[in-house]
């Protein structure tokens, strides 16, 4: 009996595209007052903005959805992160847009920036339904496998866990915030790309078992990359207290996905000094 491909992705849903936004001050001895009157006139026009698209395309979806927030960074090169959640690219460029007309944008310089989509990576179905096609005599993506896929994909949209992770809310009680990016290694003897996708499936769930000991504590959002940035993924964390940041990651560090075949960027960590939600959330 042969195995599935250990090429084979596995498939994934998405959500809503994601801009994390990394400045520095442009005058550095810039007054905190007058900085927070600047974030909340910045917040009102991305909400004024968010709202005009909403009512534009009212005839047309009432899915219109997303929100921004502002982050005083704390202990970085840089000073304010700005995350934006949209409902297609388009819209994020228009909150890219207004915040760039905004006065505090140009008291501002820029360092980084970040373009994703929250993702849910579908590794067990994935790798159950290319065990079957194989088993039946079939292959990956033909009839029977793209139809169960449908039919799979479907019912975990309609889950309420899977839905929080591709359009979530902003948190109103973990002020704090943390965000980094992360690609998964290609080296020679080390490549998670040429890992059976059976082996993939069981390293991601045994690492999301980890992140699962810290419900209620922080609130993970996973963003895809590949495709739109160097990084493959972004991981956002929330959370009331900053600590269990350092935690949680210790402990992920320590899971074998991330061990032996995980690399890690930046991390940009602050408080929220404020968010908006332009539109309502989708679902």
């Amino acid at each position: 009996m042969t195995t599935p491909p250990i090429a084979h992705p596995p498939e994934t849903l998405e959500g809503w595209f994601a801009l994390h936004q990394i400045f520095r001050f442009r005058n550095p001895k810039l007054d905190l007052s007058r900085l927070a009157r600047m974030v909340k006139s910045a917040g009102s026009g991305l909400e004024h903005d968010g709202a005009s698209r909403s009512k534009a395309r009212a005839r047309k979806s009432d899915s219109a959805a997303g929100w921004s927030c502002f982050a005083r960074l704390i202990g970085s090169t840089a000073d304010v992160m700005v995350i934006h959640f949209r409902d297609s690219l388009d819209a994020l460029g228009d909150a890219q847009d207004a915040l760039a007309r905004s006065e505090l944008a140009k008291n501002l310089d820029p360092v980084y920036a970040f373009l994703s989509v929250t993702e849910a990576g579908l590794y067990h179905i994935t790798a159950e339904l290319a065990r079957a096609a194989t088993a039946r005599g079939g292959t990956v993506g033909d009839e029977e496998y793209s139809r169960t896929l449908g039919e799979r994909a479907k019912a975990e949209m309609g889950s309420a866990q899977v839905r929080r992770r591709l359009y979530p809310d902003l948190p109103a009680d973990m002020p704090y915030v943390s965000f980094y990016p992360m690609s998964k290694r290609r080296d020679a003897g080390q490549n998670w790309y040429t890992l059976t996708l059976d082996d993939r499936s069981r390293l991601m769930q045994a690492h999301g078992l980890t992140g699962r000991r810290y419900a209620g504590k922080v609130q993970q959002v996973i963003t895809g990359a590949i495709g739109l940035d160097k990084w493959e993924w972004g991981v956002t964390l929330f959370a009331r207290d900053p600590l269990e940041f350092k935690k949680l990651v210790t402990d992920m560090r320590f899971d074998e996905v991330s061990a032996k075949y995980a690399e890690f960027g930046d991390f940009y960590v602050g408080r929220i000094v404020s968010g908006n939600a332009p539109a309502r959330r989708k679902g």
